[in-house]
């Protein structure tokens, strides 16, 4: 049956305010801060505000890769101004952020340093800030009165705009939730991202956290609660699935696919957990072996309907190591793809590419190898952090490696260290520690609702982060 768009429309929008009243009714252990954060994610996870104003006509100062948009500065700068003023009120301890994040603090200042050595130091700074408001955002959640209740508020919030408003653009707004592939020229589904990667890249967000959740709620205590909370994430997954399919993002699903076997796999009673290190470098050994022997990435490759070039970033990749840089400093903090190396770039491909397609050899370019040595380092402290978390916060800590395993995948063939990528925000959630708030350790802690008549009682995990 076709529903007219108009119709669709009012549905959805009926439906999002239904789930946020319901979200609200429950009156969650969160403080009004929690919209810092979440306003954050839907502006990476969508379009920026510049874009939005765009599509429907209103042009409110020019906007180029150089100097972005002064709209989009001032709504950044006003969030983080307003996540550090949080931060300030609740008497956060910087000593205590530095002390337990040694590897993600050095990155973070040899950033900075980078822009000493940048082309273009200005626009390099500004970039800098603007990445400055993911650890500000992941601070005024994890200083939140319950911090994992604050993590899953979040998440389901944004999927309650997220991903019924790309269902409505697919299907009823093409003009909003459709595009073509530059290669092949055909239909391509964006919802409501810009492309189909990114619209692939929120599917690898939500649907691991959703099935992270899922697993959760399933081991509390049967009631009509957790009963109404597993419809509202079944619906959720499945909802998340079908966009997933088709954004036709290979990089999300092999990531989300790898993300999910992790979370699965560690929960498997004979699975050591105090030898996930020697299970990882093992792993990785035969991985080294069968490629050698056998060439298994060709097989997968194919099983996959990919081409050998994954659709020409190998020829890319090998380019990009030609150009003449810094080798041990690299060209600057967020600066290679600007001035006379793009514009040489851009003049040999035609689809103008704006990201070397791999994370690693992204940092590579603009930090050096000494960057990229850190960022290593990060990745490593923050699978320790995991390591540690599966002996004393178990399902944190299976959140923390099987998001890592996927970050590690997804930068194989796309650039997400980098700038206000929704996959570098999601890292910080795992990679920073702060000392939060003790909670009792039960999964099943329950809290009565505001109605009655409903008699709903939701599971809120009061687990230490």
């Amino acid at each position: 049956m076709h529903i007219p768009p108009t119709v669709a429309l009012l549905l959805t929008l009926a439906f999002v305010i239904f789930l946020f009243r319901r979200d609200i009714r429950e009156r969650p252990n969160v403080t009004g801060a929690l919209w810092l954060p979440l306003i954050w994610m839907l502006i990476i996870c969508t379009r920026q505000a510049s874009e939005w104003l765009n599509i429907f006509g209103f042009r409110l100062g020019a906007i180029s890769l150089e100097e972005g948009s002064p709209l989009d500065a001032c709504i950044y700068s006003a969030l983080i101004g307003a996540g550090m003023y949080v931060l300030y009120k609740r008497r956060i301890q910087f000593s205590e952020i530095i002390r337990n994040n040694q590897w993600l603090t050095i990155f973070f200042v040899y950033c900075f340093l980078a822009i000493f050595w940048s082309d273009f130091p200005f626009v390099s700074f500004k970039r800098w800030i603007k990445v400055l408001g993911h650890p500000v955002m992941v601070l005024v959640l994890f200083t939140e009165p319950d911090p994992v209740e604050a993590l899953i508020r979040l998440m389901k919030r944004c999927a309650y705009i997220i991903v019924p408003v790309s269902i409505l653009f697919i299907k009823y707004y093409p003009d909003l939730g459709r595009g073509f592939d530059l290669w092949s020229g055909g239909a391509t589904n964006t919802g409501i991202t810009a492309n189909k990667n990114a619209l692939g890249c929120d599917c690898l967000i939500l649907g691991f956290f959703f099935f992270w959740y899922w697993v959760q709620i399933r081991r509390t205590e049967r009631s009509r609660a957790r009963r109404k909370e597993l419809f509202l994430v079944v619906g959720l997954l499945i909802a998340i699935s079908w966009l997933l399919v088709t954004a036709h993002s290979s990089t999300s699903s092999i990531s989300l696919l790898l993300a999910v076997m992790t979370v699965v796999l560690l929960g498997i009673r004979f699975v050591n957990k105090r030898l996930i290190g020697t299970y990882v470098l093992i792993t990785a050994f035969a991985i080294i072996i069968a490629q050698s022997l056998f060439g298994i990435f060709d097989y997968a490759l194919a099983f996959l309907h990919k081409d050998p070039t994954l659709t020409d970033r190998t020829a890319l990749w090998e380019e990009l190591l030609r150009i003449k840089i810094n080798p041990i400093l690299g060209a600057g903090f967020e600066s290679f793809w600007l001035g006379k190396r793009r514009e040489a770039l851009w003049a040999k491909h035609w689809w103008q590419p704006n990201q070397a397609h791999n994370g690693f050899l992204e940092t590579y370019l603009n930090l050096g190898l000494i960057g990229l040595l850190i960022l290593i380092a990060l990745l490593v402290a923050t699978y320790r952090k995991g390591h540690i978390d599966l002996l004393r916060n178990f399902q944190f800590g299976r959140f923390r490696l099987g998001f890592l395993a996927a970050v590690i995948a997804y930068n194989w063939t796309e650039a997400a260290f980098k700038n206000i990528s929704p996959i570098w925000f999601v890292f910080y959630l795992i990679s920073l520690d702060y000392p939060m708030p003790e909670h009792d350790p039960v999964v099943g802690q329950f809290s009565q609702t505001v109605d009655p008549e409903e008699d709903l009682e939701l599971a809120y995990f009061h687990k230490k982060i």
